[in-house]
């Protein structure tokens, strides 16, 4: 089935499901995989998703609940029926389940977690101790261990013991009589090993996490190294969780989206963008118009103070938005150049000096090239003194954005903010103002205005 084959039989299944037709939809669904499934889900309104849920077979329903986003999951538990969501919720992992009691309002909350079994119960509840951006709320505390004196035939016996319930047994943490990790083994090398051979001699050194670590991170080392799964320890070193490979993109993704998000001045949805409510999007919007339209009033106050030399040389007046313009591209390349590395863990805050200095020097080759070029052109259109006025605030202003575009980030996350709610947007309306106090004091110097 091609791209577009799937994409109109999806339209098709949303409009069978708006029209009551629940025999055609449930034919449409035919041969519709998970993934499909829930890109149907996520492009319908809640009520309709819930109907075109009902039709999914038990162990079906199941796959797609788990691949739906946590938010889009909120809004079916709202749809369906209790005795449904109590049985969909109970089959959850507790990591999943932790994903999902944060989108819901306290009370489905609490209701939710008194239906499940103790030991389910005890288990989402040790996760949800830990804070909101922490590893240890996402990672999942049922897991298969093995002990370095043990044999490769009783960890294999353990690993099948644990078939369907662990959510990997394709590495296992290596824990001591005191759950301290002191390594991993792999499936494959426990498979390709003698019976009879220890596990310490097939074990490698571990790579952990500290369940209070921040999730992005410890994410990010799982997906960097590329490991099926990562150990989250507490304090002590003991064995408290695993982060599993799928877990660390499902977490970078959703991280990677706020940041996309807010570098782009708006709050991110948490959902796809067809199945959020029109009040929502304006909601995610607003807040932050008002508060650029507010920090744009610095630039009409600048051009006000300036009024005088604008009305003495109106030309300059026509440069204004080219040179805003480059300076607010100049800082947000930098801010997002920066931040990107500040996610890859490339710099830290206690970089900022070096930052400051590779960008200043970025900012000024920048400013000198596109300078240079400013020069010329404005110099032989208008005058030569319109052209070095032109070069000099271009290289000024470049050299400014860059560098304060490049240390903004590094000082929001010194003082634990998220670097990109200090990106495109604040270093836009700063530079606009910075640049247009500098472009004037330069043509005032050099025209003597």
């Amino acid at each position: 089935m091609t791209i577009q084959e799937l994409t109109d039989r999806i339209d098709d299944l949303a409009l069978h499901i708006e029209q009551g037709d629940l025999v055609a939809a449930s034919d449409a669904l035919t041969g519709l995989d998970p993934h499909d499934v829930v890109t149907a889900i996520e492009r319908m309104s809640p009520r309709d998703g819930a109907v075109l849920f009902r039709l999914l077979a038990k162990d079906r329903a199941l796959a797609v609940f788990e691949a739906l986003a946590p938010a889009v999951q909120a809004d079916l538990v709202r749809q369906l029926r209790e005795v449904e969501v109590a049985a969909m919720f109970a089959d959850l992992d507790p990591d999943d389940r932790v994903w999902l009691l944060d989108e819901l309002p306290a009370a489905v909350a609490r209701a939710l977690l008194l239906g499940l079994p103790e030991r389910e119960r005890q288990l989402t509840a040790d996760v949800l101790g830990y804070p909101q951006n922490a590893i240890g709320r996402r990672m999942n505390p049922d897991y298969v261990t093995t002990h370095p004196d043990l044999t490769v035939a009783q960890t294999m016996a353990r690993i099948r013991a644990a078939l369907g319930t662990a959510e990997t047994v394709y590495t296992l943490p290596v824990t001591d009589h005191g759950r301290e990790v002191v390594g991993v083994v792999s499936l494959r090398d426990l498979m390709s090993a003698p019976d009879d051979a220890r596990v310490r001699e097939i074990m490698s050194e571990p790579h952990t996490a500290t369940a209070t670590s921040d999730a992005e991170q410890a994410a990010r080392l799982c997906a960097d190294m590329s490991l099926l799964a990562l150990p989250v320890v507490d304090s002590e070193r003991r064995l408290v969780g695993i982060l599993t490979l799928d877990d660390a993109a499902r977490i970078l993704k959703r991280e990677e989206s706020e940041d996309a998000a807010r570098q782009g001045g708006v709050e991110p949805l948490g959902r796809p963008y067809l199945s959020t409510p029109i009040t929502r999007l304006v909601r995610s919007r607003v807040v932050w118009l008002l508060v650029l339209a507010v920090g744009a009033t610095l630039t009409v106050q600048v051009l006000e103070i300036f009024e005088a030399t604008l009305a003495q040389l109106t030309a300059l007046a026509l440069f204004v938005p080219l040179l805003i313009g480059t300076g607010g591209n100049t800082g947000n390349q930098a801010a997002t150049t920066v931040t990107r590395a500040l996610a890859l863990d490339e710099v830290r805050p206690r970089d900022i000096l070096r930052v400051l200095g590779r960008e200043l020097r970025v900012g000024f080759l920048l400013g000198l090239a596109l300078g240079c070029l400013g020069f010329v052109i404005a110099g032989a259109i208008y005058a030569f003194p319109i052209g070095l006025v032109i070069g000099l605030t271009l290289a000024a202003v470049c050299t400014v954005a860059a560098t304060i575009g490049g240390i903004m980030p590094l000082v929001a996350r010194a003082i634990h903010v998220d670097p990109a709610v200090f990106s495109n947007p604040f270093i836009t309306t700063f530079v606009d103002a910075t640049g247009l106090v500098i472009y004037f004091l330069i043509a005032k110097a050099v025209l003597g205005i």
